[in-house]
């Protein structure tokens, strides 16, 4: 496939988000403008200087508040804004409330508890009872008293397994009014116990945030607060329940941060038979769940990727899948908020293998520090854009917070779902072939915005179940309006038979409710009904007999195929094995394996390679299945004549031009290296840089390609900043 350059000049640098929030005092910027954070456990150090907009201080306990306070303070002399991070569910900073300290009185039965009364994880998880939520809301105080902007409570998450614990059983009498009962007696158990478990977070997260923001109005702040979480499909993979979409219902919340990188999206799933990672293709439908729980809010959401993960792999291991993480973000045109890393410390500062095959333990390389730096870099410039990713778009695939209540018990995980095999055999065999796939959650179809350009909507009960029968009204009222639906289920499940509210409205199953507010029969056969403009196309297998085997998706892709074209009218669907975007001068790509076919996909263009961080300027780009881009067209920059900054390892301030000159500063880390590559009307008739104190920088390249008018420059980075003045 050639894509030559000059397409077309895109819409870009659309209007943000729309979004209301502003940080700390009433009148400062709004939080459009805070487009990069990171978090951080330490103080500002110069080796981890990475220059985003804010960073998100960790701190689980405040057991020093000045100590607390001597950190922000290093942050914010460095131009940071400084928000206040920590967690709700996990970690031994609570040791004081367990153990009596705080109030007197041990709480050690308030620990998550499996069926062999261990204490999962070794007493890391907790069951948010409302009085361990005052010992929190001290930390909270502490941390607002010290001066934060916003509040960031991460990870809600109640294992699938647990739930036998002396706090759980009073939690559920106190929710049921019944006698509790085990997590595996019955699958009617299963799915209480977890959506017990959902409810204890959300009221956890609603009690925390309404005390910060009530509390930040008696000091004259406006305290925002967000949720930085794990996507609700990686949560449904692991085992962990937590409440995800509904937040959005609450007031409370400002936005998310989109807990998604390669420790998440290499989690193994089963497609055409085979099991194993699929980052690129999982990270772009965890990346699209999260949108699809934020967008239709209004709300915020930064999209998270690390250059590392939780788990000690290698250099090459992390590059690797780091690009395709990082790829698949920026397939997303409406969020350009991220969070860059996570821990910037265990990047620059600790050491790792060199590759699988040599166990050279070193500090990042080089070549990897620069590559990611600039790639970093990209982001605090981005622009929003109403560009498409290439394929056939309007194809959403529904989930529900529920998608977690079913899982790891003997009758719901093995072989019942298999690695969320219900959720991938609706999505993977359609993106796999190129088609952009969208999320859609349950909880957010009362919201238009949800709807939006979605043709076809594929669902299944097999593996969730709808909290609300409200939901139902808005999908067929879709369908009426002329949506098609794609129901694929044998609906024989063990949890089609729980004491629900489908059951109390008199439905052997939740589908029957839906279907019977479309004039469908319950339990109907698989075929085609006509409501009003709309079709229901049922299909009665299970979706994830789609991926299990080989060659077994032909039944979807043929459903979704005929409605495609003869309901949406829109031909046949587009099938090829890369997605693509236009994204302001940037080119995005990726190439996936296991398709429709090997060929790689080729652009062209006058492209700087920002995978590479010698930051080539090449006539066209090959990209080979397995393979990811990141690119900027020159002939696609929006003034030409203007001197500017393409592409850098660090960030640029002080831009300064003349008629005969251009001039900037640059920040970045301590021991990295800064590559650049900067558009000119002109060959350079002098370079000179400067450091802090004036004194002359020496050690530096730079070369001119005068087909793109760019010159490249290379430097040592410095945390005080290189000053670069360029004679023309």
């Amino acid at each position: 496939m050639i894509i030559p350059g000059r397409i077309t000049i895109p819409t870009i640098l659309t209007a943000f988000l729309s979004v209301t929030a502003v940080w700390g005092q009433t009148g400062e910027k709004p939080l459009a403008d805070k487009k990069t954070v990171i978090q951080s456990s330490e103080g500002w150090n110069p080796s981890v200087d990475v220059r985003t907009d804010a960073v998100l201080v960790y701190d689980l306990s405040l057991k020093d508040p000045g100590r607390f306070r001597r950190e922000l303070q290093t942050w914010k002399e460095k131009g940071y804004h400084t928000c206040f991070m920590t967690n709700i569910a996990w970690g031994h900073y609570a040791l004081d409330y367990f153990n009596g300290t705080w109030d007197g009185e041990e709480h050690w039965d308030e620990i998550q508890t499996d069926s062999d009364g261990n204490h999962y994880w070794n007493k890391k998880y907790y069951v948010p009872s409302l009085n361990y939520l005052l010992f929190k809301k001290q930390v909270l105080k502490k941390a607002i008293d010290a001066g934060v902007e916003a509040v960031f409570i991460e990870e809600p998450e109640f294992f699938a397994t647990v739930g036998y614990s002396e706090g759980f059983k009073r939690e559920w009498r106190a929710y049921y009014g019944t006698p509790w009962q085990a997590v595996d007696s019955s699958p009617e158990a299963t799915f209480l116990s977890n959506k017990l478990k959902y409810h204890l977070y959300y009221r956890a997260l609603d009690e925390c945030f309404k005390f910060c923001k009530e509390y930040g109005k008696t000091l004259g702040k406006d305290i925002k607060c967000f949720v930085p979480t794990h996507t609700l499909i990686n949560y449904a993979q692991w085992g962990i329940v937590s409440p995800e979409a509904s937040l959005a219902s609450l007031e409370s919340v400002d936005g998310y941060i989109a807990q998604v990188w390669t420790g998440t999206s290499r989690e193994p799933q089963y497609y055409n038979g085979v099991k194993k990672e699929r980052t690129f293709e999982n990270a772009f439908l965890e990346y699209g769940c999260m949108e699809s729980m934020t967008a239709p809010t209004g709300g915020t959401v930064w999209f998270l990727t690390d250059p590392v993960e939780d788990r000690r792999r290698d250099w090459a291991d992390y590059k690797k899948n780091y690009e395709a993480t990082f790829t698949a973000q920026l397939l997303y045109p409406r969020n350009n908020h991220y969070e860059t890393m996570p821990w910037p410390h265990r990047i620059y500062q600790r050491k790792y293998a060199r590759s699988a095959t040599d166990d050279t333990m070193e500090n990042i390389p080089e070549f990897y520090s620069t590559q990611l730096q600039v790639m970093t870099n990209a982001l605090n410039s981005i622009p929003l854009s109403d560009n498409k990713v290439s394929g056939s778009q309007g194809i959403g695939v529904l989930l529900s917070n529920s998608l977690m209540f079913q899982r790891a018990t003997s009758w719901s995980e093995e072989p019942g779902d298999p690695a969320l095999s219900g959720f991938y055999g609706m999505s993977l065999p359609l993106l796999k072939r190129g088609v952009p796939v969208q999320m859609m959650h349950i909880e957010n179809v009362r919201y238009p915005e949800s709807w939006k350009d979605i043709r076809i909507l594929i669902m299944t009960y097999s593996n969730m179940k709808p909290l609300e029968e409200d939901a139902h009204g808005f999908i067929a009222d879709w369908v009426k309006d002329g949506g098609a639906l794609l129901y694929c289920g044998r609906d024989d499940d063990p949890f089609q038979d729980i004491n629900e509210w489908w059951k109390r409205l008199g439905f052997s199953r939740p589908a029957d409710h839906l279907f019977s507010l479309m004039g469908i029969p319950a339990a109907a056969p698989e075929g085609n009904y006509r409501f009003g403009k709309g079709l229901v196309r049922i299909l009665r297998r299970n979706p994830k007999e789609f991926v299990l085997s080989p060659d077994s998706d032909g039944p979807v892709l043929n459903a979704v195929q005929d409605l495609w074209k003869n309901e949406c009218a829109q031909g046949d669907l587009m099938f090829k094995n890369s997605l693509y975007l236009e994204r302001g001068f940037y080119d995005i790509a990726g190439v996936m394996d296991e398709s429709v076919s090997d060929k790689p996909l080729t652009i062209k263009g006058t492209l700087i390679d920002l995978y590479d961080p010698s930051l080539p300027v090449l006539k066209e780009k090959v990209i080979h299945p397995g393979e990811y881009a990141f690119l900027i067209d020159v002939n696609r920059v929006e003034d030409p004549s203007v001197p500017q900054v393409l592409a850098t390892g660090g960030r640029v301030y002080d831009e300064k031009t003349s008629a005969r000159s251009y001039s900037f500063l640059v920040k970045g880390p301590l021991d990295t290296k800064c590559a650049m590559r900067v558009l000119l009307p002109r060959r350079p008739r002098k370079i000179s840089l400067t450091g802090s104190e004036g004194n002359p920088v020496t050690d530096f390249t730079w070369t001119w390609d005068r087909g793109s008018r760019t010159l490249f420059l290379k430097f040592p980075n410095s945390h005080d900043g290189v000053k670069a003045d360029i004679s023309l």
